[in-house]
């Protein structure tokens, strides 16, 4: 297996940028992923905006004002405490939401002459450049600036896509999972457990980066033989902290230790082993609805199969662990099955083994492969923000 952290193993460390200097290099270095990102993500809103022009809608609207992006600035603007009852039993609590995203929406919106929904969507769009940074550089360590570069781009254009241009929080999240588990590869055990911390407050899977720095260091410290040193212990103690405390403080609110837990049960969500969507799928393939059902076999399969296919190859176990639980927390949970690809969108590792075969290609195939996939991405992310179901 590729080695898991720096040989150094301290924050001042071997094979990433230190300082400003090192990081005006790695930007450097990172802007033909930057480019790219930037023009497969136009590409997306360009396509959104000309079929809500020609379907009479608004695009701006459909990023900023739909669905969870309600919820977010509705908590920026009001504070938390708003409960929608609905028929059925089902109530809505917007303690579903982890608090991160509506603080910076609701600063933005004080300092600068945005709304909340605006300050969103420029913390979406900022945030999915950095995510974007930290994914070139992960590619790039582990297997050159071409597979860097393909990287960014697959990720850039997954089918939901979209959602990376959208007031959500899943931009801001995978920024701060990717910079947290590149620190972890690179060595810088505090800020890599400060970042996992901020990615706690951001959404529930903020656990998938807490267990990425702890199993990491774990292993790290039993492979050494020795204590662990101070650096590393400080990273594994901060790492949790955003995560607890936003439950802690949901089951004070809520006058229960399950609160958060419980809040989640109202909206229909879960963790239930897979069992419902196991259900879901296979409810699918026996009715008429087959080939439906038939395709997110195949969907799951394939990422199962990438998964796999980074174990198999050796990938630094920081990437296998935050990847493994990511996809562990999204094929498990109930809910709203149209959301699964989102909720797994920010497990850009399973990327890796997609992104080493396109940098094996010639450039023109690549480029035209890389032109392609955009498109479709563009296409769909369209077609689905015009449904009636939110991404």
């Amino acid at each position: 297996m590729t080695d898991l952290v720096s040989p150094a193993g301290t924050d001042a460390g071997a094979g990433g940028p230190s300082g400003a200097a090192g990081a005006r290099r790695a930007l450097h270095r990172a802007a033909p992923a930057l480019v790219v990102f930037a023009g497969v993500r136009a590409l997306g809103l360009v396509v959104l905006t000309v079929w809500a022009w020609a379907a009479g809608r608004d695009a701006h609207q459909l990023l900023s004002a739909r669905w969870d992006s309600l919820w977010y600035s509705r908590i920026a603007e009001r504070g938390y405490g708003y409960t929608l009852e609905l028929a059925g039993g089902k109530v809505h609590s917007d303690l579903a939401f982890f608090p991160l995203l509506p603080w910076l929406e609701r600063g933005l919106s004080a300092v600068l002459p945005l709304s909340a929904a605006d300050a969103g969507l420029l913390v979406s769009g900022v945030a999915s450049l950095l995510a974007a940074w930290a994914i070139f550089l992960t590619g790039d360590r582990l297997h050159g600036g071409r597979a860097g570069v393909a990287l960014v781009a697959l990720w850039a254009a997954l089918p939901v896509g979209i959602v990376q241009s959208m007031a959500y929080s899943e931009s801001l999240f995978t920024a701060l999972a990717a910079w947290s588990v590149y620190c972890v590869l690179t060595g810088r055990w505090v800020w890599a457990g400060s970042l996992a911390a901020l990615a706690g407050l951001t959404r529930p899977v903020g656990a998938a980066v807490v267990a990425a720095v702890w199993i990491t260091a774990a292993v790290v410290w039993w492979r050494g033989g020795r204590r662990p040193a101070g650096r590393m212990l400080l990273g594994t103690a901060l790492a949790p902290l955003g995560w607890l405390a936003y439950f802690a403080w949901v089951g004070a609110r809520t006058g229960s230790v399950t609160g958060y837990l419980d809040v989640q049960g109202g909206w229909g969500n879960g963790f239930d082993g897979g069992v419902a969507f196991g259900t879901f799928v296979g409810e699918r393939l026996t009715g008429s609805a087959w080939p439906a059902g038939l395709g997110l076999l195949i969907g799951v399969c394939l990422v199962v199969w990438l998964y796999a296919t980074g174990v198999r190859r050796g990938e630094p176990l920081p990437l296998l662990v935050y990847g493994g639980v990511v996809l562990l927390l999204a094929l498990t949970a109930k809910g709203y099955f149209g959301s699964k690809p989102r909720l797994m969108m920010p497990a850009f590792p399973l990327l890796l083994p997609l992104a080493t075969a396109v940098a094996r290609l010639r450039t023109v195939r690549a480029v035209l492969t890389v032109s392609l996939v955009a498109l479709a991405s563009a296409v769909y992310g369209a077609f689905w923000l015009h449904g009636s179901g939110p991404p």
